[in-house]
């Protein structure tokens, strides 16, 4: 076995036809605790997502239900009009009523609503990658699914995506209509979405993993063997975690979130590294049993 891994392909053709890179910035961490309301000044905020844009990020993955709204007009204010080849990525489906209160939401008249809400907050006509934020387990998927191919042929979204699902909902939902990412949670501490991960790779669909970072766990103790790895590479731990996700498989394109130019840097600075394959099997043992 070669020492190193192989080289990294830098960008995931979406739907099959839309290029990518592989590390995007997503932008919940422009809104407040629990996702509500304002994070700090505006004015940061747009200055953080054209920073993201300046450093080559072509992927932006942002939801109705971020502030709830701010972080899709964030986008329309730093970005609009946006770039040729910049894909933005919005999610609907959960309706919030406060910092903790999240209401599935899939009925077709709802899907559609909020679709249409998002392409008013975004200023544009067609919305590049529309996910379903969660299925609404009380309306049939055909229901909520036809609804956003029914968008879709209208055109005013480009592609499906899917957020937290079993691989059999996958298999279902490949069954019934075009889907081109899935968001699970997926990191290096957390691998219990990998048999959704290997439908993806045999699909050829994005796989968009959320709280990509471990949402802070990384500096525990569970996660102490990774301090070797990082100083090896003269990294951070959050940068090797990154890099971990662009080498284990060549479908996971994480979109990290931050309010910090600094911290921004950082996470795309992830994108320089190569792991050597004895970093990734010290780094694939890290997960729990």
């Amino acid at each position: 076995m070669s020492s190193t891994s192989p080289p990294l392909d830098d960008v995931f053709l979406l739907g099959g036809e839309l290029p990518v890179r592989r590390l995007g910035y997503g932008t919940a961490q422009l809104t407040g605790p629990g996702y509500w309301g304002p994070r700090g000044e505006r004015q940061d905020a747009v200055a953080v997502l054209r920073a993201a844009v300046e450093r080559g990020v072509t992927l932006i993955d942002t939801a109705d239900n971020y502030g709830p709204g701010l972080a899709e007009e964030l986008v329309a204010e730093a970005l609009h009009p946006y770039r040729e080849h910049l894909v933005i990525a919005t999610k609907g489906g959960v309706v919030r009523t406060s910092d903790s209160a999240w209401h599935v939401a899939g009925r077709p008249e709802q899907l559609r609503a909020m679709c249409e809400a998002s392409l008013r907050r975004l200023r544009t006509d067609r919305i590049d990658l529309y996910q379903l934020h969660r299925l609404d387990p009380d309306v049939p998927m055909a229901d909520q699914l036809g609804t956003l191919d029914a968008l879709r042929q209208e055109g005013k979204i480009r592609h499906i995506g899917l957020d937290t699902l079993t691989a059999d909902q996958l298999e279902q939902a490949l069954s019934l209509t075009g889907i081109a990412s899935v968001q699970n949670r997926f990191n290096l501490l957390d691998r219990s979405s990998d048999a959704v991960l290997k439908v993806c790779e045999a699909h050829h669909l994005a796989f968009l993993p959320w709280f990509p970072l471990a949402n802070g766990a990384l500096t525990g103790e569970a996660a102490a063997a990774l301090a070797g790895v990082a100083d090896r590479h003269g990294a951070t731990r959050g940068q090797i975690a990154l890099a971990w996700l662009l080498h284990r498989s060549p479908a996971l394109c994480p979109t990290p979130g931050t309010g910090s130019p600094v911290h921004l840097a950082e996470n795309l600075g992830a994108r320089e590294i190569r792991l050597s394959a004895e970093d990734m099997s010290c780094l694939e043992a890290l997960a729990p049993a």
